[in-house]
């Protein structure tokens, strides 16, 4: 699977020649000022919860590309209200197939709301499944217990977890999740966007390392290919 990383916690991940791209925000990230919105593609556009660090670009993107959305029921009416009908709602607990594979929605223990101060409802990860290989997104989260519940759904290729800590997981949290569910590869995201979570990179690849699993860092608009 080809995994193309954004900045901040916005990535796609290429799934049976579908393009996800999970929570956009692009346009308010100055270290992503090479990114251009306009060229950003999605079949598809995952969010995991409402903070303007995770939305602010999706309506643009989903507008031009006339993605379907995946998020929470409660952030299908704010879509709506920006003009984006092509949304399809999920909650905690429930699965979809789609075309690329299925989704399933999981817990994630964070807070959400939109950028208007209106209710971004409950965060949420999502497990991609497919024929072409399997991955975890946590969202915005602190380590939990709920992490040890994905091995019992899939088996999986890759997680990406937030590393930045302040706000979500630091590195020593995640790499204790990459344990729960089961990976030994890791792409960390949500670091140094904002001063609260500024990292050293190699800090934490070696806090990963100690546990047997990689950490990889990509460049912002950089593409990995992961088996």
């Amino acid at each position: 699977m080809k995994l193309q990383f954004f900045g901040h916690a916005c990535f796609s991940v290429t799934v049976n020649q579908k393009i996800l791209l999970f929570d956009p925000f692009v346009t308010y990230n100055p270290l992503a000022a090479q990114i251009s919105v306009d060229a950003m593609e999605a079949d598809y556009i995952l969010i995991s919860h409402g903070h303007q660090d995770h939305v602010a670009d999706a309506v643009a993107v989903a507008k031009r590309t006339g993605a379907t959305v995946i998020c929470a029921f409660e952030l299908m009416g704010w879509f709506n209200a920006q003009g984006v009908d092509n949304v399809h709602p999920m909650n905690v607990g429930g699965s979809k197939a789609f075309d690329f594979g299925a989704v399933k929605c999981v817990v994630a223990h964070h807070s959400s709301v939109l950028p208007d101060g209106t209710y971004g409802a409950n965060p949420m990860g999502f497990l991609i499944t497919s024929e072409h290989g399997n991955f975890y997104y946590s969202g915005d989260t602190a380590l939990t217990l709920d992490m040890q519940l994905i091995p019992r759904w899939s088996n999986l290729n890759f997680a990406v977890l937030p590393i930045g800590d302040n706000f979500t997981m630091g590195a020593a949290d995640a790499a204790v999740a990459a344990q729960f569910v089961q990976t030994k590869t890791v792409v960390g995201v949500h670091y140094d966007t904002f001063g609260y979570i500024t990292i050293n990179k190699d800090d934490a690849k070696n806090t990963f390392a100690a546990k047997g699993i990689e950490l990889l860092l990509p460049d912002i608009g950089q593409s990995i290919e992961i088996s």
